[in-house]
């Protein structure tokens, strides 16, 4: 049996009114201390996202989805965050704000392959 590892993990919510409150779940962001690892699954359901605002920006929600990526992927395509490690740039992406793409609570569990985790969370929380 593989070591199983602590993890953190949270959503990624598309909130395209924020003045309304209704969201949408369209990625998760995995963080595992143990091996420098944060990682990002993103899937946009554009059907879904008009359905709560039908002018909805879906090229901009993507370019944030794809920015959220880059930053979880480090090097040059992650910008100032590149120079920062894994957990900083989790912290960094989990910070609250009020944007149209928005982090939600953090929850913790464990698993013996945080990649392979990040794609169950995503098939199980958002597709």
């Amino acid at each position: 049996m593989s070591a199983r590892e602590i993890f953190e993990y949270a959503l990624l919510r598309v909130v395209p009114r924020v003045e309304r409150g209704e969201r949408m779940n369209a990625g998760v962001l995995v963080y595992c201390r143990a091996r420098s690892l944060v990682t990002a699954r993103t899937h946009l359901d554009e059907a879904r996202l008009r359905a709560l605002d039908p002018d909805a920006d879906t090229a901009g929600v993507r370019a944030a989805l794809r920015a959220v990526e880059d930053i979880c992927g480090g090097g040059e395509r992650a910008g100032q965050a590149a120079a920062e490690d894994a957990g900083r740039r989790f912290r960094w992406l989990i910070a609250p704000r009020s944007t149209v793409l928005q982090p939600g609570p953090v929850h913790t569990g464990l698993t013996a392959d945080p990649e392979a985790e990040a794609d169950r969370l995503l098939g199980l929380l958002v597709r």
